[in-house]
């Protein structure tokens, strides 16, 4: 059962991420939650998210602005770093407010809740259509990327953040996406690098049969997601990344991711 079940959600995961640029890690690791210690749940979803965007790199990577994946990825790289370090500083914090739900417990954090209304604010301008043709100037990029790369160390939750920013940068639907696969690639291999010695240690624990068939049903999504490129236009990934964005926020802020 947990073969069908992680399948269909990598497979699904994938083949929407490929258009907002983030969700994937998002939806697949409560998932090897159900089945795994979270230790290995974090270690299984790190190696399917960076084999994905791998993946995903080989479909369209060389269509990536490589302009804006300097001055937006090496900011959040650098900054990632900083915010991994400041959340060795804020373990002790209690949450705001916990809840249950069916059993499993909820927090709601400083931390989340700053990132959602982060994400709001963002989200309307892919969905207001006076906000839509404001122009964000791309002297902004590197602020963007700090920002994406300091919450992604501080939470884990940087891909909203940083299609938040990409989707205003003024490139086209397919450098959009390509750019955003690079800058993940980079974050992803910073994090496996830090995981490495943990994944190590794991061994047989990792699962192998359900690590392979979450990444393979992955590479379906994204393979497919990438014909339906094509057919669809700039303005319907904005308002997909708008709605997700919204539906992300609540979530996040609610505690259930």
């Amino acid at each position: 059962m947990e073969y069908i079940f992680v399948g269909i959600v990598a497979l699904l995961g994938s083949g929407l991420t490929f258009f907002s640029g983030f969700g994937l890690g998002t939806l697949l690791m409560p998932v090897f939650a159900l089945f795994f210690p979270i230790d290995i749940a974090i270690a299984l979803t790190a190696i399917v998210h960076l084999l994905n965007n791998l993946f995903k790199l080989t479909l369209i990577g060389k269509k990536a602005n490589i302009k804006t994946v300097l001055r937006f990825g090496l900011p959040a790289i650098l900054f990632a770093f900083l915010g991994a370090y400041i959340l060795g500083k804020l373990t002790d914090i209690y949450p705001l407010y916990s809840y249950q739900i069916a059993g499993k417990l909820y927090e709601i954090t400083v931390v989340k809740i700053c990132i959602a209304l982060l994400l709001i604010f963002f989200s309307l301008f892919d969905l207001i259509p006076k906000l839509k043709r404001l122009e964000i100037d791309t002297k902004f990029l590197p602020l963007g990327g700090a920002l994406s790369g300091f919450f992604g160390g501080l939470s884990g939750h940087q891909g909203a953040l940083r299609t938040a920013f990409l989707i205003r940068a003024k490139l086209s639907k397919e450098a959009f996406i390509a750019t955003g696969v690079v800058i993940a690639c980079c974050i992803d291999v910073s994090r496996i690098s830090v995981y490495a010695k943990d994944i190590w240690q794991l061994g047989d624990k990792l699962n192998y049969p359900l690590l392979i068939t979450a990444t393979l049903m992955a590479f379906i999504g994204a393979y497919f997601g990438n014909k339906f490129l094509k057919k669809i236009t700039i303005n319907t990934i904005q308002i997909v990344v708008g709605v997700l964005l919204i539906v992300f926020s609540v979530l996040l802020g609610a505690g259930i991711l």
